[in-house]
């Protein structure tokens, strides 16, 4: 239809006062019906020009935005909407022509708390920007309702490790108990403990309590939230101060160390000990898998918005069964180990924004992949030519 009106418009002194009326009245109808869509929706929408003056603005947008009073046709944007924060935002973006995205705003309306979204973005048309465009999204229900979904799921996490807990102190516990009942039955028969036997069955003990400390050490560390101190860090360094680290026990282990680590990488918005923690866990678990020695091949790569970490080893791998099961609390293979090393991992990688991903092959190797966000800064909004 636009089309059709540019045509009709280059020929216009042609046209009969018919004709022009008949055109008018046309552009009028799709006037009007692009305001009726824009007023059906249930976000939010405003749209200034190059000057930052409003020239539209929905219905909705009244219902989402406390604006003052008066005319707001033709006035500076952030100068009609009456709340500080959301008006000095807006001034702040606009005015350093930066794209935002899902920037989060609490405000009160009537009393009633809400919790909104703001989207900016350039208005442009044959390659040149006309203004901006201001998308308004009231997300206070969705909020609840991943609030909700994510106390249901930390519930659930609890009780598997409550769970997971009480089956790991029965054994520790029940050590405990045998041994005071060997030192009681000797005290009995003796009347008194030889300093070897009560030595041997002391340190036992000490072990087991060693042991339920730890167990409860780790239980705190997966229930309590993360307090993470962020701050731009080189991954690269990170990496190589842990591989530094750790490089004695790995020669001990037979495990040799390769890295291919790309250089220039931006740095990432990381809390370096927790992150140091989860790519140690991994590296333990690795070495576990690989009671004969091996390798293990680190490496990184930027791959559009996300720096890639990849850890492999060339252990026995994990069967296709437990693959689901590698990062549950408690879930482990292995003789001796709490069973939360990898659920550590998992949720300090979920604390960064991230993702872990695992792949292995059975008695060829396993990959773990971390997933990390580059940091993302405000974007220019260019006047190009299309």
């Amino acid at each position: 239809m636009r089309k059709f009106f540019k045509k009709a418009l280059k020929k216009i002194d042609k046209l009969s006062g018919e004709q022009v009326q008949d055109l008018l009245e046309e552009l009028t109808s799709e006037n009007e019906l692009l305001e009726i869509v824009l007023n059906s929706m249930t976000d939010g929408i405003l749209v200034t020009d190059t000057n930052n003056k409003l020239v539209f603005h929905n219905r909705r947008s009244h219902r989402l935005i406390p604006f003052s009073s008066g005319d707001l046709d033709d006035s500076i944007i952030w100068e009609v909407i009456d709340d500080d924060d959301i008006s000095k935002f807006i001034q702040k973006t606009l005015l350093n022509a930066e794209k935002v995205s899902e920037e989060e705003f609490t405000i009160k309306i009537a009393g009633i708390s809400k919790t909104l979204w703001l989207d900016i973005m350039p208005v442009v048309r044959e390659g040149s920007i006309q203004g901006s465009l201001l998308h308004v999204s009231d997300i206070t229900e969705r909020k609840k309702r991943d609030g909700r979904l994510r106390r249901a799921e930390n519930l659930a996490s609890l009780t598997t490790l409550a769970a997971g807990v009480a089956h790991e102190i029965k054994n520790p516990l029940g050590s405990i108990s045998i041994h005071i009942q060997l030192m009681q039955k000797s005290l009995k028969r003796d009347k008194q403990l030889k300093e070897e036997t009560s030595g041997k069955y002391l340190e036992i003990l000490n072990e087991e309590v060693e042991r339920l400390n730890n167990i409860i050490v780790d239980f705190l560390f997966a229930v309590r939230p993360m307090n993470p101190t962020m701050k731009k860090s080189d991954i690269n360094k990170v990496l190589t101060d842990l591989l530094e680290f750790v490089k004695y026990e790995l020669e001990e282990a037979s495990v040799t160390i390769e890295c291919e680590l790309q250089e220039d990488l931006p740095k990432l918005e990381i809390d370096e000990k927790y992150m140091k923690q989860a790519i140690l866990n991994i590296i333990k678990n690795s070495v576990a898998a690989m009671p004969e020695g091996g390798v293990m091949y680190f490496k990184t790569v930027r791959d559009g918005d996300f720096i890639h970490i990849y850890v492999c080893d060339t252990g026995t791998g994990i069967s296709e069964e437990n693959m689901a099961k590698i990062f549950e609390p408690y879930f482990t293979t292995k003789q001796f180990g709490s069973g939360l090393g990898l659920t550590v991992v998992y949720k300090i990688i979920k604390e960064h924004g991230g993702d872990i991903v695992l792949e292995s092959v059975e008695n060829q190797g396993t990959t773990f992949t971390i997933n990390l966000p580059v940091p993302q800064s405000g974007k220019r909004l260019l006047d190009w030519k299309g």
